[in-house]
């Protein structure tokens, strides 16, 4: 990194994924609450005190020695569990609170983090709340450390959201005391050690598993003589509770007029309430909790539509550059209408008024702006004169300043029609610049030093330009050196990335970019838009966009092929698409005004910046939170979807590539790189639209990264002939 970069980028995106991956592991703990369900293994039978398993289900623990306690008579405590539930609670609430009743919420602790305001209604109503651990976790089968974090985090919540503690527990899974196994009783000592007062039941509905509300009252009501009292369990969470809403009603309607009094368990065995006011630390403490909870579960559902809608965009944006490429095939690959154009002949009667027909091969200047380029640039120059082009070429290679033999190697060839232009160094830009002010001809091809061209390039760049419309010819930009990993990577990127997209651009005639490896233009067309700019890293996409602004016609030309050498390693690729992404972002924010205008400029404009902004920036920048919340929905949600959705996701990359591929007349047989780019290379470029954004946004200025050249081409150099499929960057 640049030291006139800021040194904190990384700091910045270090801290936000961790603050990301912090809050969704958060919520992923927390949305371990799965509710009541029959347990696979509930354990063994064991030493349980009789007096427990013969006594009440409110079982006080404090001293050592265990005492339980029943109901009195004709008093029943309705207990509720796992909630509060935003849905399932209100209607609870409102049944009690018109038969005057009183109930015991154990409630679960994320749930209180994400509901506080119906904790609060819960006690602000007179009613009690217990604590049913964090995350309704099986405390017979938790280690003592997970326990201990259960119990300890429900009282924060409650702190956080009502500002009490609690002195009640229910263990999740639990039932009757009868029922007690031995990891239970083991885990109720151990709550009854750290003060807690645990609360089984006489009478549990097993309303879970929606047994009919009917069902639900006869087993409230069941058992034992006529008058006595009871711990009746429900549930006001984990699913669809409408029978037990309902089943409530009834049993307070049945039980009631003979007289049976429903309170809480503190109330109805005059112990001291359960909940225990909190000092303000406890309180800011709990509100943090709860705080970071809310926020992380609001996480959760954004990053679950955001997901969606990536999804979708994605899956669109293939769908319309298969389309577009199709048509765009089917109209650049009609012989007859090709030959008509590049050839067409005089009309009848002469030559039309004005002058001549257009030269069909006219004179071509093609500039090389070179800075430090010996390893490759005299086969650059090889390939640009060893052309069947029928017309006059002349090639002007602009030595920046280089400090190596560029210079010398370029002079020493002494080829016909290679001219050398030596300037102090100044930027590609003004390179640019001094070649078309030293250019002789109308029209000028603007080659990068690392690129070769096959003999017939220049004539099929050039045939477009028998349109009189046409001011700028992007080329087909091919890897050279896609032997290792990441040349396959690169290669599959500009075949399915890049030149798809430029098909689809082509016809919607909003090209953002003629790459600076190869990419002619008019003369007068530069000059009415004020040459090559300098003032953003992305020389060719500003200069592309000014001229889509002028109204004139960018096309794209399949078969104008160059051979480009792409960086060998990830640090030059970083370096390379951090300048590409952040001079884009520039030069998408120097033409915004293009949205609002008319004519061709407005076309442009709320065609393609739109198209950028979304799939260029956007997309990128939510990518590495996509994929964080992929591995998240994995781990803790239903890994069906994720994985299904990577599959199809991939799947259709490789069948739009496959086509791709085709298109191109290259071998499909790169594809098997397809899915490990997934999981590293299209990472990579998301972190490079992330760190160009944050530079951005931080006002920093991105300077010139140069490129180390391998010499892909320095045996090129000595040849006669062109390359077959195999600075400045």
């Amino acid at each position: 990194m640049r030291r006139s970069e800021p040194r904190g980028h990384w700091i910045l995106l270090s801290l936000g994924g961790l603050v990301l991956a912090v809050l969704l592991l958060m919520d992923g703990f927390a949305g371990g609450t799965v509710g009541e369900a029959p347990r696979a293994d509930p354990g063994h039978a064991g030493p349980v005190p009789s007096r427990v398993t013969e006594g009440g289900p409110v079982v006080n623990l404090s001293g050592g020695v265990p005492k339980s306690r029943r109901m009195p008579a004709k008093t029943i405590a309705l207990t509720f569990d796992d909630g509060p539930d935003p849905e399932w609670t209100p209607r609870i609430l409102d049944v009690l609170r018109r038969h005057d009743a009183r109930a015991t919420f154990f409630t679960v602790g994320s749930h209180v983090a994400r509901e506080p305001a119906l904790t609060r209604r819960i006690l602000r109503e007179g009613h009690e709340i217990g604590s049913h651990t964090y995350t309704h976790a099986d405390l017979a089968a938790a280690p003592r450390w997970r326990a201990r974090l259960e119990m300890d985090l429900t009282q924060r919540a409650l702190a956080g959201a009502a500002g009490v503690h609690t002195r009640l527990m229910r263990m999740p899974y639990s039932s009757r005391p009868d029922g007690l196994t031995a990891p239970e009783w083991r885990a109720a000592e151990r709550a009854g050690g750290d003060g807690y007062i645990v609360v089984l039941t006489d009478r549990d509905t097993e309303d879970w598993s929606r047994p009919g509300t009917e069902t639900i009252v006869q087993r409230a009501l069941a058992a034992g003589a006529r008058g006595e009292g009871a711990v009746v369990m429900l549930h006001d969470s984990g699913g669809d509770r409408s029978e037990t809403v309902a089943a409530v009603g009834r049993i307070l309607d049945r039980l009631q007029p003979q007289g049976y009094r429903f309170t809480t368990l503190a109330q109805a065995l005059d112990m001291p309430t359960a909940e225990v006011a909190v000092p303000a630390r406890e309180r800011a403490v709990g509100w943090t909790l709860v705080t970071a909870q809310r926020a992380a579960s609001g996480l959760t559902g954004a990053m679950g539509a955001v997901f969606g809608v990536a999804g979708l965009l994605c899956v669109l944006r293939l769908v319309a550059l298969l389309v577009f490429a199709h048509v765009h095939m089917r109209r650049v690959r009609r012989p007859a209408r090709r030959g008509r154009r590049a050839n067409r002949p005089p009309p009848p009667g002469g030559p039309p008024p004005g002058g001549l027909p257009p030269d069909p091969f006219p004179p071509v200047s093609v500039i090389v702006p070179a800075y430090n380029e010996e390893a490759g640039i005299a086969a650059t120059v090889t390939t640009l004169l060893n052309t069947d082009y029928p017309g006059t070429v002349e090639v002007i290679v602009v030595d920046d300043g280089s400090s190596d033999g560029t210079a010398a190697i370029v002079e020493s060839m002494r080829l016909p029609g290679l001219q050398l232009l030596r300037k102090p160094n100044g930027g590609k830009p003004s390179a640019l610049n001094a070649g078309m002010a030293a250019a002789r001809s109308e029209i000028l091809v603007l080659v990068d030093g690392d690129t070769v061209f096959q003999r017939d390039t220049l004539r099929h760049l050039i045939a477009p330009f028998a349109d009189p419309e046409v001011g700028a010819v992007s080329g087909n930009t091919k890897v050279a050196n896609r032997g290792g990993l990441l040349g396959r990577w690169q290669h599959i990127e500009y075949v399915i990335g890049f030149n798809l997209d430029r098909r689809m651009f082509d016809l919607l005639r909003c090209m953002p970019t003629v790459p600076g490896a190869i990419g002619a233009f008019r003369r007068s067309v530069l000059a009415e838009v004020g040459g090559v700019p300098g003032d953003t890293l992305a020389e060719d996409t500003d200069l592309t966009m000014a001229i889509c602004r002028t109204g004139r016609r960018v096309v794209y030309e399949e078969k104008a092929l160059a051979w480009t050498e792409a960086p060998s390693s990830l640090r030059q690729l970083w370096r390379q698409r951090y300048r590409w992404c952040y001079g884009t972002m520039q030069a998408m924010w120097k033409h915004r005004g293009s949205v609002v205008e008319r004519g061709g400029s407005g076309r442009f404009g709320r065609r393609c910046l739109p198209y950028l902004t979304v799939f260029q920036v956007l997309l990128p920048l939510f990518a590495p939170a996509i994929d964080l919340f992929a591995v998240f929905g994995l781990i803790f949600l239903d890994p069906l979807v994720p994985v299904v959705s990577w599959t199809l996701f991939v799947a259709a990359q490789a069948a739009a590539g496959a086509y791709a591929l085709w298109l191109d007349g290259e071998s499909v047989r790169p594809l098997w790189a397809l899915p490990l780019q997934q999981f590293v290379y299209r990472q990579l470029m998301y972190l490079v639209v992330v760190q160009s954004l944050v530079t951005a946004l931080l006002g920093a200025r991105l300077r010139w990264h140069t490129i180390r050249r391998t010499g892909t081409f320095a045996d090129l150099g000595s040849r006669e002939q062109s390359p077959g499929p195999v600075g400045y960057t």
